[in-house]
């Protein structure tokens, strides 16, 4: 998933997260795994405060029932000014 941002969040009409892509369901995820996404997210979304954070979570709100929110776990990392 290159053309995405890590931490950009997108629809998809897949009964699957694309490679690259976690649902943005709030479920938890260890701080290690996913350091890049953490290091965007922190704790924002929940987490235990030290080992696991939380992705948001999107369920309910997508526009029709086939469609998923999902975030980018890979791409490019975006650059603080």
């Amino acid at each position: 998933m290159e053309d995405f941002f890590v931490g950009e969040i997108i629809m998809v009409p897949y009964t699957f997260a694309p490679y690259g892509t976690l649902y943005c369901d709030g479920q938890e995820y260890p701080v290690q795994e996913y350091q890049l996404l953490f290091s965007l997210l922190g704790y924002t979304f929940g987490g235990n405060g030290s080992s696991k954070f939380c992705v948001p979570n999107l369920k309910g709100f997508e526009p029709h029932p086939g469609i998923h929110y999902v975030i980018a776990i890979d791409g490019y990392y975006p650059e603080r000014n």
